[in-house]
């Protein structure tokens, strides 16, 4: 029997991975500058990869006999990851996805756990695939921190 821990930690995630796809979106229109091209291109580019997430923990709701939230259930939590009022302040942008991929992150590993502990082992599958997702992002984004921080 899946535990409403198990549950509750879906609808967070899943709850992210769509402020994600809102915020990734956002700030890959409103950066500006020769430089910001490559991060609106990766940004771009884990737009569909955040949503799929998204989609695969709604799903795993439903198998749970749970549903996603919808709107009316959503609560903003990634402050770091609003777009800059400065278009061109794009590690502003850097930092805050790679705060909000620690926090997924830690999520998933939490879920992981906690899925262990409930005897789901799809959910700790789900887990542990969108973990090494995360995870690539992270590492991207750190690298181009570094480039950013080195001029």
């Amino acid at each position: 029997m899946t535990s409403d821990k198990v549950i509750e930690i879906l609808k967070k995630a899943y709850g992210d991975e769509i402020e994600t796809v809102m915020n990734y979106q956002s700030n890959a229109i409103v950066l500006d500058g020769v430089r910001a091209e490559e991060i609106k291109e990766s940004l771009e580019a884990d737009i569909d990869e955040e949503l799929g997430h998204a989609r695969k923990l709604g799903e795993r709701l439903k198998q749970l006999g749970s549903r996603p939230p919808g709107s009316a259930d959503f609560t903003a939590r990634q402050h770091s990851l609003q777009p800059p009022e400065d278009s061109t302040d794009v590690l502003s942008v850097i930092r805050g996805v790679i705060e909000a991929e620690r926090d997924a992150i830690a999520t998933y590993r939490e879920l992981i756990d906690v899925a262990r502990d409930a005897d789901d082992p799809v959910t700790e599958d789900l887990a542990v695939t969108l973990l090494a997702d995360e995870e690539a992002h992270r590492t991207e984004f750190e690298g181009f921190e570094k480039e950013y921080q080195n001029d």
